[in-house]
């Protein structure tokens, strides 16, 4: 993780000390929300005269707000707009005030981040459009991208990655890996929903992987398949190859063979239905289904894919901890 000196000096002249300032860089740029347990693993620390005196510097400060949710315990906000200005963060949107759903998602983030500083993170949204527009020369529109709607006075603005899930490169080469942190319950539309997002900007891609990330394994092997349906066989296989596995999908469907349809085959089918939309694809169907058009009829129709991509997926189990902290620890 590459963290500018100056950001820490700056964050230093605060009062805080280098470890502190690193910390709340993390925690300002990946989360703006933290837990006590993550203060405690991330300085090595145990509370005492150093624990507590770091408390008071933040609220004395006003840089942090403190709640208390039932069955979820203590969250500390980092939401001062003047911390974030120091960093040259000031419009980030983690200094909002967010639903309990969302703040357990970024303390699971920055469980993540804290695991795992040794990559070097596309922090910011200008960082990760610049790299993907600015050093692979991918057009915006392929890019994962959300409108919202001004006031009557103000335009329309188009941000990207609004997910803000962690993005990393592995050094010396230029290989993106992107992250979805599960965290929750085990439902998987919001998985599906975040794939057909970024499939345009995968599909831009030679290499890539994407890390699922869940404080249950239980989810690891559906997650899997999922992202080998909707992407990894669909962008390392021919267009054709793609055609044809769906009008086989289709027509068992259609015929009503359902023992020989998985769920991995349902889900492939209905990302292709879009994909193969049109009556060029509707007539290729039509005569395959009736033998008049045989699947090397469908590959000298559609083509192939000269393409060679390489699509990695792996898993990443946390610790079980979810917003469990210990302040309860002060008091001993």
């Amino acid at each position: 993780m590459n963290i500018a000196p100056a950001h820490i000096e700056a964050l230093q002249s605060f009062g805080y000390t280098e470890q502190e300032a690193r910390f709340l860089y993390i925690v300002a740029t990946h989360s703006g929300y933290f837990v006590a347990r993550q203060f405690l693993a991330f300085t090595a620390a145990h509370w005492g005269k150093r624990t507590t005196t770091f408390w008071n510097k933040l609220e004395t400060r006003r840089h942090v707000r403190t709640e208390s949710f039932p069955m979820s315990g203590v969250v500390h906000h980092l939401f001062s707009r003047r911390l974030y200005r120091q960093i040259e963060k000031e419009n980030l949107r983690n200094r909002r005030t967010h639903e309990i759903d969302f703040i357990k998602r970024r303390i699971a983030i920055l469980d993540f981040v804290l695991l795992n500083q040794r990559y070097q993170y596309l922090e910011t949204e200008p960082d990760k459009v610049r790299f993907f527009c600015g050093t692979l020369n991918i057009d915006k529109q392929y890019l994962p991208a959300r409108l919202y709607i001004g006031t009557k006075t103000s335009r329309p603005t188009i941000r990207f990655f609004q997910d803000r899930f962690p993005m990393f490169l592995v050094s010396p080469s230029p290989l993106v890996t992107f992250t979805y942190v599960q965290e929750g319950g085990l439902g998987f539309t919001e998985f599906v929903s975040y794939l057909r997002t970024y499939l345009p900007l995968f599909r831009q891609l030679s290499e890539f992987r994407l890390v699922y990330v869940s404080r249950t394994n239980s989810c690891f092997p559906k997650a899997t398949e999922i992202f080998n349906s909707f992407v990894k066989i669909p962008l390392e296989s021919d267009i054709a190859g793609d055609l044809l596995r769906y009008f086989r999908v289709r027509k068992a469907w259609d015929e009503k063979q359902y023992a020989a349809v998985s769920d991995a085959d349902l889900i492939f089918r209905n990302l292709a239905r879009g994909r193969f939309n049109g009556e060029r694809f509707e007539g290729l169907y039509r005569g395959w289904k009736t033998g008049q058009v045989s699947d090397d009829g469908i590959r000298r129709d559609v083509g192939t894919n000269d393409q060679e991509r390489r699509v990695g997926f792996e898993t990443f189990a946390l610790e079980a901890l979810a917003l469990q902290n210990v302040d309860s620890e002060k008091s001993e």
